[in-house]
C-alpha cells in the first residue's frame, strides 16, 4: 500500500474500528497495513480516540498485553438517546399507522436499517454485556432489531422459530401464551444452538404482558443458560405488571388510547 498521510491514516483507522465495534484490532494489524511504526500508530490512535470522545460518537477502549490492541465501544449520551427516541416517536404518532383491531403499523420503522441501527446503539449503550455470549429473539419482527444490537455488541445472534426445521437438527420445543394475542403459541430450537451455562439478553420488538419474553426465558433454562438483561423497541403501558421483571423499554405505548383512535407513545423517560 501507498504510504498514507496522518489525516488518511486517522480517517482510515476510525472507518475500520466503526466498522466492526468492539472487535479488538492489535497495533500491527494498522502497522502491517499503514506500514508505519507502533508509536505513530498510537500516536493516530490517541488522536481517534479524543475525537469520537469530544463529539460524543463512541468510546476507543485500549487494552494493554500481549493480546491487547484497541477497540470501538457504541455509546451514547441521553441527549442522543432523547434525540433518537424522538424522531422514532414522530414516525411511530402517525394516524394512519392505526391498524382495525387497535394494532399499530411498525413494519417500515422495524426493516429500516438506519433506525435499527439507531435504537441498538441506544440499547448497547444501556447493558453490560462483557460476560455475554448471545443475542437471541424469536422470528420474526424482532429479527432486524436483535441484528443490529448483535453487530453493536459484536455477539453472534440465536433466533428462535415458531416451527423446527429440518436443517437444525434436533431442537427443542415448548409452548408459551402469547400477552399480544392471548393465544397458546410455540417456539424452538436446536440443541446445537446455545452450549450449556452461556449468558444471553432478550431482544425483542413488542411486549404487551411480557408472555414472549416469559417463554424466551423458560427456553433458556432448558439450556442451563442464565438471561442477563431484556430490552424491547415498544412495551405497553398496560398491564403495568408484566411476566417477566428488569426489562428495558426504548418506547412506551398507551394502548387504550391507540384503540380509541389516538396514538400515545413516548419514549423510556429513565433513557432521556
Amino acid at each position: 500500500m501507498e504510504k498514507l498521510k496522518r489525516n488518511e491514516r486517522i480517517a482510515a483507522i476510525m472507518k475500520i474500528l466503526g466498522d466492526q465495534p468492539n472487535k479488538i484490532f492489535t497495533l500491527n494489524y494498522f502497522t502491517e497495513m499503514f506500514t508505519a511504526a507502533k508509536s505513530t500508530i498510537s500516536e493516530d490512535i490517541v488522536v481517534v480516540k479524543q475525537a469520537m470522545e469530544k463529539m460524543n460518537l463512541g468510546k476507543i477502549q485500549t487494552i494493554s498485553g500481549a493480546a491487547g490492541g484497541v477497540k470501538y465501544i457504541p455509546l451514547t449520551t441521553k441527549a442522543q438517546n432523547r434525540k433518537i427516541l424522538q424522531e422514532t416517536v414522530q414516525y411511530l404518532s402517525k394516524p394512519e399507522r392505526i391498524l382495525p383491531g387497535g394494532f399499530l403499523y411498525m413494519a417500515d420503522i422495524i426493516y429500516s436499517p438506519t433506525i435499527m441501527h439507531q435504537l441498538a446503539a441506544v440499547f448497547a449503550s444501556q447493558f453490560d454485556y462483557k460476560e455475554v455470549d448471545y443475542i437471541i429473539t424469536v422470528e420474526t419482527k424482532g429479527i432486524p432489531l436483535a441484528m443490529m444490537v448483535a453487530k453493536a455488541m459484536n455477539l453472534p445472534l440465536v433466533i428462535l422459530r415458531r416451527d423446527s426445521k429440518v436443517t437444525e437438527g434436533s431442537t427443542v420445543s415448548i409452548n408459551y401464551v402469547s400477552g399480544s394475542s392471548g393465544k397458546i403459541q410455540k417456539m424452538s430450537l436446536s440443541r446445537r444452538a446455545i452450549p450449556p451455562n452461556s449468558r444471553v439478553i432478550i431482544i425483542d420488538d413488542f411486549m404487551k404482558a411480557g408472555g414472549t419474553a416469559r417463554g424466551m426465558m423458560d427456553m433458556m433454562k432448558e439450556f442451563d443458560t442464565q438471561v442477563e438483561d431484556i430490552g424491547v423497541l415498544i412495551a405497553t403501558k398496560e398491564p403495568d405488571t408484566k411476566l417477566v421483571k428488569d426489562y428495558i423499554p426504548l418506547l412506551i405505548l398507551d394502548e387504550e388510547n391507540l384503540k380509541e383512535g389516538i396514538i400515545h407513545i413516548q419514549p423510556n423517560p429513565n433513557l432521556i
